[in-house]
């Protein structure tokens, strides 16, 4: 038998708030380093020959970075002595992130410890992540830019799975550069405790009244001797390719253990027996690569996304989410105004950063938030969490206020002159509408809002003269302007916000039109010399014809401009219809309802509801939109409203959904239909935006990953040659594609190409994980879509999208009081 070799990497898996409060898991991991210290030092002194060869990685580096903001000189300095002797190793990544993280944020991260581990005389170039079930394509890239050539993925199957079809494998995973990081794909991130290398294991189960005897620890080793054998013979009758194994292992089996040096004993005690035929080593992460690649090895690349099984956590707290959606554009847009963050304070930037990459950390709450939804330590849990969505998008809209500052913005004035700045961010020409608040107190020439909407108001471009098109609609802050303008890269403009002149027209009731009734009702179709573009039963723009079937809602989009219908032809649900899906727990309870379930988020038994449509109302119509209110009937709900703002000279559509969630501790979907195409399916492509990267659904993925559902940033578009649709999902990142039925779960595969035509929902809100998801969904929403057309010739779909991001951000109006040179300008 040729010697097998068996590596095992030591670590603490971080899953911050899964087992205690957060800050308080911060201070575990502090103290495990010290530990770890303390271990070191009675090994060097001598004290404790039956650890030699001890070694612990460093998981994460936020550990590392919570340390460091805690430990007394003494204690960095003996930290960097046995970091430098590779006795303490430091995997590159920050945290266990879901796909909300910001790819700018993520960047940063990678950087920071990149930076922190040059110091040392070792070779730092490998990250480790644990428990999470994929990550964005965009990590590739993200990690070679920082250094990073080796990977080392110890994911979690519980309701996920390995991409490759096999675990326990290396493959090279090429990124949309065209550079490779090596990554290992490997096991559960303590499987290596199933060994039982550690005496007096909780998992051995020999409780004594009279302690762990030398007899236990005898039984225990035989049950480690059939176990390690066991696993070396299940590899050889998979065909599995290499003379070792790497797993890793904890101090004891739990997340966020703390680390024991006692495995040592059990290890040299197996090699003294077994050693010649499996010899078991613990080694570092940076080791076992080293180790990997000096290997002569035939290994595979892959290229393409590896979405994550356990993404659907975020629609689990759609609140927060939004707060952190709303964040993350406040952040880009600060980015951009302030590329060099030189106008406002960098720690503060930095602080919001850290709640928000809190907040994108996998750990979605308490272990029992099924099981025990009343628990206090559940509900102060996810208090906590949402604290991170709060505190971060607090603290970046401060830092943009600061940043805006500089641009001039003005604090509320009385009797201002009613100037505004309109400024675009972004780094090409954008038209788009802009928008000016006026609140209740507020004056336009000494007149207030009162009286009229229409006719009241005009925005005057200061630079030309020309008065733009505007329109006026009620808010929550009082009344809005929102206006059209043009605006080249960078540029700022200022406008002002007028009395228009009242012409004293003569009311509607004299008017000499068939159109006009006495109760000011439009309700007459178009006819010679009429035109009735606007109506409960459809919009017609300049570059959308909308149908509206009065028993289901949207029934039919075409681009004016090509003819093509936007919706798909197979959809069994008009786009922006909900969609509620409840599964019964009468013959279980709600936490092992749910454990069964396995990646297929509902049961063949779970009952589906779609929303029907009660009334639609046209709420406005003006020279730049117009609003149409469709109420539904949805269980579940006992609201929802889809409220369309149809823009009249822009190929624009802005959806928001408003709607009132019950409570339910039965596992729940809502889904938001997004039945969407450009003209025939088979000869439209989608692609989804996601953490940095582009990609098709169903093509550009790992084989083995999961088609089921995704994670998006900004949204999902259709293209067909050069048209297309982009859907966006400001609030909403999670969505699904095809059939919503119970089904088996396909993976990635050579046929999975079909799933890149299928139909798109939003999967809006969810609760169906037995552990650490919020049960209860109740509560008002306000969720936000928009459909955008772009022509665009260019062939890389990049631009297209860059093009929507920019109309998702939008550009900024802020109050200006402009000085006396400004003032001889216009």
């Amino acid at each position: 038998m040729t010697q097998k070799t068996l590596y095992l990497i030591h670590h603490s898996h971080t899953d911050i708030g899964y087992t205690d409060r957060q800050e308080k898991i911060s201070r575990h991991h502090v103290n495990y380093i010290r530990q770890v210290i303390h271990f070191l030092n009675d090994l060097e002194a001598g004290k404790t020959p039956q650890w030699e060869g001890y070694k612990y990685v460093c998981e994460n580096y936020w550990q590392v970075e919570q340390f460091l903001a805690q430990a007394t000189d003494e204690e960095k300095t003996a930290f960097e002595k046995y970091v430098e002797k590779g006795f303490i190793d430091i995997s590159l990544t920050y945290l266990n992130f879901t796909e909300l993280v910001d790819p700018v944020m993520l960047d940063k991260k990678f950087a920071t410890a990149k930076d922190y581990v040059n110091q040392f005389n070792r070779k730092f170039d490998s990250a480790m992540t644990a428990d999470i079930n994929g990550f964005s394509w965009g990590y590739v890239d993200i990690m070679y830019k920082n250094g990073v050539r080796n990977f080392f993925s110890c994911l979690h199957t519980h309701h996920g799975m390995f991409p490759l079809f096999k675990k326990q494998l290396p493959f090279y995973w090429e990124g949309q550069s065209g550079e490779k990081v090596l990554v290992w794909n490997g096991d559960h991130y303590q499987i290596g405790n199933d060994f039982l290398f550690a005496p007096n294991t909780d998992q051995s189960k020999q409780y004594d009244i009279n302690g762990f005897t030398e007899k236990d620890w005898e039984d225990q080793f035989e049950v480690t001797k059939q176990r390690i054998f066991g696993y070396f013979d299940l590899l050889e009758e998979e065909n599995y390719p290499f003379d070792f194994c790497p797993v890793m292992m904890s101090g004891i089996v739990t997340d966020n253990s703390p680390p024991s040096p006692r495995m040592m004993e059990g290890i040299h005690r197996w090699n003294k027996v077994y050693g010649d035929d499996i010899k078991v080593e613990l080694v570092t992460l940076n080791h076992f690569f080293e180790i990997l690649r000096s290997k002569e090895l035939d290994i595979p690349t892959y290229y393409g996304d590896w979405p994550d099984w356990w993404a659907d956590g975020v629609s689990s707290t759609p609140a927060g989410v939004k707060l952190y959606r709303d964040a993350q554009r406040k952040y880009r847009l600060v980015n951009k105004l302030d590329p060099k963050g030189l106008k406002a304070n960098p720690t503060q930037l930095k602080e919001a950063e850290d709640h928000l990459l809190m907040y994108a950390e996998h750990t979605w709450g308490f272990h029992s938030s099924v099981s025990e939804p009343w628990d206090a330590f559940v509900n102060l849990l996810d208090t906590r969490k949402l604290s991170y969505a709060i505190n971060g998008n607090r603290i970046i809209s401060n830092h943009l206020d600061d940043i805006l500052e500089t641009y001039g913005e003005e604090a509320n004035q009385l009797d201002r002159e009613n100037f505004y700045k309109v400024i675009n961010p972004h780094d090409e020409q954008v038209t788009t509408l802009a928008t000016i608040y006026v609140q209740h107190w507020q004056t336009v020439d000494d007149s207030y809002f009162y009286t009229s909407l229409d006719n009241f108001v005009e925005v005057v471009d200061c630079q030309t003269g020309d008065v733009l098109t505007s329109q006026v609609s009620d808010s929550s802050r009082g009344k809005k302007v929102s206006f059209n303008i043009n605006l080249a890269a960078n540029e700022e403009r200022i406008v002002h916000l007028r009395r228009r002149e009242n012409k004293n027209n003569m009311n509607a009731k004299y008017y000499n039109h068939a159109h006009i009734g006495a109760e000011q009702v439009k309700d007459i179709a178009p006819y010679e010399g009429y035109n009735h573009p606007v109506s409960i039963y459809g919009v017609k723009t300049d570059h959308l014809d909308i149908t509206l079937d009065q028993h289901k809602g949207i029934s039919s989009i075409i681009d004016l401009k090509t003819g093509a219908q936007l919706i798909h032809p197979d959809a069994l649900h008009a786009p922006f219809m909900g969609v509620y899906e409840v599964t019964s727990f009468k013959d279980s309870n709600p936490y092992s309802i749910r454990s069964i379930m396995g990646r297929n988020r509902k049961a063949p038994s779970t009952k589906r509801y779609t929303s029907k449509l009660v009334n639609i109302k046209q709420l406005a119509d003006g020279p730049l939109f117009a609003v149409l209110l469709l109420k539904y009937e949805l269980e579940g709900t006992g609201i929802y409203d889809v409220i369309l703002t149809v823009h009249k000279h822009a190929p624009q559509i802005d959806i928001t959904i408003r709607l009132q969630k019950t409570c339910s501790w039965a596992p729940e979907n809502l889904y938001v239909a997004l039945p969407f195409t450009y003209g025939q399916p088979e000869k439209t492509d989608s692609f989804f935006e996601k953490s940095g990267t582009i990609f098709r659904p169903g093509i550009d993925q790992l084989p083995g990953s999961n088609t089921s559902f995704y994670s998006l940033d900004n949204g999902a578009i259709f293209k067909n040659q050069d048209k297309h649709l982009f859907v966006s999902m400001k609030d909403t990142p999670l969505v699904t594609l095809g059939s919503l039925d119970s089904q088996l779960v396909e993976l990635s595969c050579e046929n999975s190409h079909e799933k890149n035509k299928e139909i798109l929902y939003s999967w809006a809100m969810n609760n169906f994980w037995e552990t650490n998801f919020k049960v209860d969904l109740s509560g008002f929403y306000e969720l936000d879509y928009a459909l955008y057309l772009i022509r665009d010739k260019e062939k890389d779909i990049k631009h297209p999208i860059q093009s929507a991001r920019h109309l998702i951000e939008g550009v900024i109006t802020i109050p200006y009081n402009p000085n006396d040179n400004e003032k001889m300008l216009f």
